[in-house]
């Protein structure tokens, strides 16, 4: 059954507007081969040592947790230098595991700002997801992105993509600060700060996990087939897509 009836599009990001190829070879290995640099030169900036902080204590609380990979940083007893290759040894491991953590996400963004103010960064976007959101727009429903990447990082790709800067199609950001991305409670969250019944709400995702927590909030869903996204069994009895275009309005 194809959606019908909606008002807002409720958009994912990796393996749905994006390449899922495209946070894991490109802005991650951006934040791991220039973060030592990174720091260094920037290590005086107020927002660096805001994050470092954020680092610092998420750090330790691993460390009472007794993460085996965590080093926990004393940010009064430890010197500059101490510090800072704490906080580097901290970002090595989370990012190896793939952490969602939100200190690191933090300085990942303010890294990733610099990338893509700079234009060493771009936005990979699927042609066929930027003409539909340009379509949906002109015909009047508005667009939300739901991501497990930060807002700040949500807005640089959409604001600095390969098509240029796709802000103006979209009305809002949301990430996991307002719940878990396989949590039903988060869709229903996310449909009462829209205003709307989460039925009027057509969400869109690469993830059987959050199509099927969208569902049982009432959402309208739609699988993204996209090429490098995971298999989706055939038992699952949700609508696909491979082109957004032949979604209907």
């Amino acid at each position: 059954m194809d959606a019908t009836g909606y008002d807002v599009v409720l958009l994912d990001i990796e393996g749905t507007t994006t390449p899922i190829s495209f946070v894991h070879e490109v802005l991650f290995p951006y934040v791991a081969d220039s973060v030592a640099e990174f720091l260094a030169t920037r290590w005086a900036d107020e927002e660096v040592q805001t994050h470092v902080q954020a680092i610092a204590r998420q750090a330790n609380e691993d460390v009472a947790a007794g993460i085996a990979s965590a080093v926990g940083i004393d940010l009064d007893a430890d010197s500059s230098d101490e510090i800072r290759r704490k906080v580097l040894a901290n970002i090595e491991w989370q990012m190896k595991a793939d952490r969602k953590i939100g200190a690191l996400k933090g300085l990942q963004g303010y890294m990733w700002r610099f990338g893509f103010e700079s234009g060493q960064l771009k936005g990979a976007m699927y042609p066929d997801a930027v003409q539909a959101m340009k379509r949906w727009h002109e015909s009047g429903k508005r667009i939300f992105i739901y991501s497990s990447g930060s807002v700040e990082a949500q807005k640089l790709i959409f604001g600095f993509s390969d098509h240029g800067d796709l802000q103006d199609y979209i009305s809002g950001y949301y990430d996991t600060k307002v719940g878990p991305k396989t949590s039903a409670a988060s869709y229903s969250n996310i449909a009462q700060d829209i205003g709307l019944h989460p039925t009027r709400i057509l969400f869109i995702s690469d993830n059987i996990l959050e199509i099927q927590a969208a569902a049982l909030a009432e959402l309208q869903v739609r699988i993204s087939v996209r090429p490098g996204n995971a298999a989706i069994s055939a038992d699952a009895q949700y609508p696909r897509s491979t082109d957004f275009m032949t979604i209907l309005l």
